[in-house]
């Protein structure tokens, strides 16, 4: 009967090759959950032979992360070196892109505290929880002390993730300073940005597999009714999609941008509709000027802003890594502390700006911002069983922000909007 489940469950992994990687995440969820019914009887197979698989893409997942966090922010920064060209436009922007992130994020961590009471739960194992980065119950100021390391090296190896973040910060900016002199280290940076990114597309193509091990287990352990869970966390997430673009946008293109939210969202409704369906900001960038176009957005600001939002602008991201730390801390029976919300809303932050471009890239960003609150990292496995319904959302809330944005800039440079009626 094991061998012959298995050997199903592979035929089918098999086949998926032809397929996207978010499809074939998407079939692994499935798969986990009919080969967690049929086993249910079976706990002692599954956790000798299939979830040992999940926890090497797991280790896989956790050794990528550090020089993923490393050398993307750096790059990022090198990357925007010519923000000081375009003047004032870029650095509104920029804090346009600052200020909704920070909201999402917020939004992100208040929403499921308040309602983590009543939701369904996912009981993670005491292995994944004593397998978590343990972080210290310090004081607000001693936590932001930590944040600052005094060794090069030990954070990296420690995977403490603020540290991390402070070290590219500062390297990244140097290298900016220096100018033609810090040239070598800036190609050598990009160059290694690229290597990191095509390794964790090798580890990513095995997210199925990892993903099936990984699930099966919590299945067994806790049987169908963890479908409720994910129904939750999911809901959740669209939730405060909703909220966010409710509210920030919305106030957003009404007060700053003088337009009608009901105009903005009408006109917007194509390329919203695509990015739900590519799962991509990039490729719906033709969609979104074309949008912003018939708005009264010009060329040379809506080519800009939409670039540059398109790169950096990740509310959707912010909001959910917000959404599924919480969930995932009460599913662990972890009680967040003000130190830890912290840590999650920084590194959250951070991490919706220097989301990579490439499949995957937020499930290793889940791990980054688990890692600096204490929450154990194995629960990206569980949570990525949905990420591709919750990505369609997510990239929804990128197109929308950056078209928000568009909106509200050109109003600040003084030209006039011309709404298509």
């Amino acid at each position: 009967m094991h061998l012959f489940c298995c050997s199903v469950f592979l035929s089918y992994f098999c086949k998926m090759k032809r397929l996207s990687l978010t499809t074939q995440i998407g079939i692994a969820l499935l798969l986990a959950v009919l080969a967690g019914v049929l086993l249910h009887n079976q706990a002692d197979f599954v956790n000798s032979y299939i979830k040992p698989v999940g926890t090497i893409f797991l280790n896989l997942l956790k050794f990528i992360v550090v020089p993923l966090v490393l050398f993307s922010i750096m790059a990022g920064i090198l990357s925007m070196n010519d923000i000081k060209k375009v003047g004032s436009l870029g650095l509104r922007t920029l804090l346009y892109f600052m200020v909704t992130t920070l909201f999402a994020v917020t939004l992100g961590l208040v929403v499921p505290t308040l309602l983590k009471g009543v939701l369904p739960i996912i009981n993670i194992s005491q292995d994944a929880a004593t397998a978590s980065v343990e972080v210290p119950r310090l004081s607000v100021i001693d936590q932001i002390v930590e944040m600052f390391p005094s060794n090069l090296v030990e954070p990296l190896v420690s995977m403490k993730m603020m540290p991390v973040i402070i070290i590219a910060l500062f390297f990244g900016i140097a290298m900016v300073h220096v100018g033609e002199k810090g040239e070598m280290a800036r190609k050598v940076t990009l160059s290694l940005n690229e290597v990191v990114g095509k390794v964790l597309q090798y580890i990513m193509a095995l997210a199925p597999i990892g993903v099936f091990c990984m699930l099966t287990p919590v299945v067994v352990d806790n049987g169908p009714s963890v479908l409720g869970s994910y129904a939750a966390l999911l809901g959740l997430a669209y939730l405060c999609f909703a909220i966010h673009a409710g509210i920030v946008y919305s106030s957003a293109v009404a007060l700053l941008g003088k337009m009608s939210p009901l105009k903005f969202y009408k006109n917007m409704q194509p390329a919203m509709l695509f990015a739900f369906s590519s799962d991509s900001s990039v490729a719906t960038l033709p969609y979104t000027m074309q949008c912003t176009e018939k708005m009264g957005v010009g060329k040379e600001i809506g080519r800009f802003v939409l670039s540059l939002g398109a790169t950096i602008n990740m509310d959707g991201v912010a909001i959910y890594l917000g959404v599924a730390s919480v969930f995932m801390a009460n599913c662990c029976g972890i009680d967040l502390t003000l130190s830890q919300y912290m840590a999650i809303a920084f590194a959250s932050t951070v991490a919706s700006i220097g989301t990579p471009g490439i499949p995957g890239g937020s499930l290793a960003l889940m791990a980054m911002v688990f890692a600096s609150a204490g929450i154990p990292v194995e629960c990206v496995a569980v949570a990525a069983g949905i990420d591709r319904i919750i990505d369609m959302g997510r990239t929804v809330m990128s197109v929308t922000g950056d078209a928000s944005c568009a909106i509200t800039m050109q109003r600040i440079v003084g030209t006039k909007l011309t709404v298509e009626k």
